[in-house]
């Protein structure tokens, strides 16, 4: 399933120094019988200057996760239940008013389509200068200064006449990095990235990716990177938590979840996943089994079990949710809701997490 290829996951944090701790959060969309709990009693803490990567299929409730984070949820979606912290301060009862003091600076998040982050109608310049002076209080003039900085630290050349430029004369790269800009416009705290870097070629990619590194370990932000694409995650995260049905179903060191994945949803993704070998021999490719429940109507036991090879039939499965289990290992705690997990594999971990490296479908 699994060789070792470069990966880099983030810097070396307290497990005690908790940023933003997450508790039962429930997100639906809809109405009367047709409502569909996108975010399904979702808890997790993020520790300061920690990369969570967050992985699973379409569907999965990644995106709405993250827009939940940032009280970007519009009609006919709504936060039903939960609590969220940061640094102790309860942004779960704060008004509209007092979250746009606290969007784009505190919390900011990197969309998968850049376009639908700027006005096409204005310079990127400007609308970076708006986002500084929102929460800043120097002069247009020093903001003009600093976002052509930002300009610069993303690695697009000739910032300053770049700044007068619009969303559409960039390259869809060039705008991925321009909102990468304007996100870090504020210093925040946590950065949220959502499929980054899904419409972007592979050179493309991973120079977007090298970036983001770069820029959230220099600017000491904690990082929220939602992503169907394993391979990324790898190359990206310390930490993975693994949604199915609007449910973290496994969370852990990505040196663990990666290599000895215990939940079987969480081995079935990286068994499915296109390697190397296969794109070359032209063999029949991998794939989960099955279609993901209909959230409207959740089974009553675990979401997975009609997919899963292990639980399928079992009657604890099929009627039973699954508790929480907790596992000790080498490299932190792992998390799984799973009434038969995987036995690990016990692959080798002796190395230090610089050394990591997974095959994910050539992605690293």
């Amino acid at each position: 399933m699994i060789e070792h290829i470069p990966a880099s996951p983030g810097p070396r944090v307290a497990d005690n120094d908790v940023l933003l701790r997450v508790r039962g959060t429930r997100t639906e969309f809809g109405a009367g019988d047709q409502v569909v709990p996108a975010v399904n009693d979702v808890s997790f803490d993020l520790r300061r200057l920690e990369r969570l990567g967050i992985v699973g299929e379409s569907g999965s409730g990644k995106s709405a996760l993250a827009r939940t984070l940032m009280r970007l949820i519009e009609h006919p979606g709504r936060v039903v239940g939960g609590t969220i912290e940061l640094d102790g301060r309860r942004l779960d009862q704060l008004d509209e008013s007092e979250w746009r003091g606290v969007r784009g600076k505190d919390i900011a998040m990197v969309f998968q389509d850049p376009m639908s982050g700027f006005n096409p109608l204005r310079p990127i310049g400007k609308q970076i200068v708006e986002a500084i002076t929102l929460h800043q209080d120097v002069s247009r003039a020093v903001a003009k200064r600093q976002a052509v900085d930002l300009l610069g630290d993303v690695e697009i050349v000739d910032p300053a006449r770049k700044f007068g430029a619009y969303p559409h004369e960039f390259s869809g790269g060039m705008r991925q990095r321009a909102m990468i800009a304007m996100a870090l416009a504020n210093d925040p705290r946590i950065l949220i990235a959502d499929e980054p870097t899904t419409a972007l070629d592979v050179t493309t990619q991973a120079t977007i990716l090298r970036l983001m590194r770069r820029l959230s370990d220099e600017r000491g932000a904690a990082l929220i990177l939602i992503s169907h694409d394993l391979g990324v995650v790898a190359q990206m995260c310390d930490t993975v938590q693994v949604m199915y049905a609007g449910k973290t179903v496994e969370r852990g060191p990505a040196l663990e979840v990666l290599v000895n994945p215990r939940h079987r949803y969480t081995e079935a993704l990286l068994q499915s996943v296109v390697r190397r070998d296969q794109m070359v021999s032209g063999g029949r490719l991998p794939a989960i089994p099955g279609t993901p429940p209909n959230l409207r109507a959740l089974p009553p036991g675990c979401p997975f079990e009609a997919r899963c090879h292990v639980g399928r039939g079992r009657t604890d499965c099929s009627t039973e949710t699954p508790r929480s289990s907790g596992f000790a290992t080498q490299h932190g705690s792992v998390t799984v809701k799973c009434h038969v997990p995987a036995e690990p594999e016990l692959v080798a971990l002796s190395q230090g997490p610089d050394e990591l490296r997974v095959d994910l479908g050539g992605c690293a």
